[in-house]
């Protein structure tokens, strides 16, 4: 039941008094309605569009449940118009939402420094480049793979 859906709404009314003894009056307080909406909604046929949008619903949870869970809008979206729909993808959103159903998002798999099998190279100096005299001690400066 959303409240997008007013005849879900004026029978949800109805059944709490015919299973709990709620009257009327008070369900349509709690929920925040007038009594005169529930009376003009309670008897009221379904439309051609709300019979639409809940066979539409059933098709979105089917295909997304068909789908381990996985399936955003976009991809639900391209199995409807596949078997035939015509609707937006901001509607199959709208409708993903309204059920609480989103899709996983895809996780990216970083990159891992791994050490490599050999071992480091001994240090000769222990990090001292000072030298008495020239040629004595040789040392680059390391930029990656940057070679200029």
């Amino acid at each position: 039941m959303t409240e997008s859906d007013p005849a879900a709404l004026a029978a949800f009314i109805g059944n709490q008094r015919a299973e709990h003894h709620v009257p009327h009056r008070l369900a349509c307080r709690v929920l925040g309605v007038s009594e005169s909406w529930f009376y003009k909604w309670r008897g009221k046929p379904m439309t051609t569009r709300e019979v639409r949008r809940g066979k539409l619903a059933e098709a979105i949870k089917q295909i997304f449940e068909g789908s381990g869970g996985t399936y955003g809008s976009p991809k639900v979206w391209i199995r409807l118009l596949r078997e035939g729909w015509r609707v937006s993808v901001n509607t199959v959103a709208k409708i993903l939402a309204e059920l609480g159903l989103a899709g996983r998002k895809i996780r990216r798999r970083r990159g891992l420094t791994r050490p490599g099998k050999r071992a480091a190279a001994p240090d000769f100096v222990r990090r001292d480049f000072t030298a008495d005299a020239p040629d004595q001690v040789w040392a680059r400066r390391h930029d990656g793979d940057r070679h200029w």
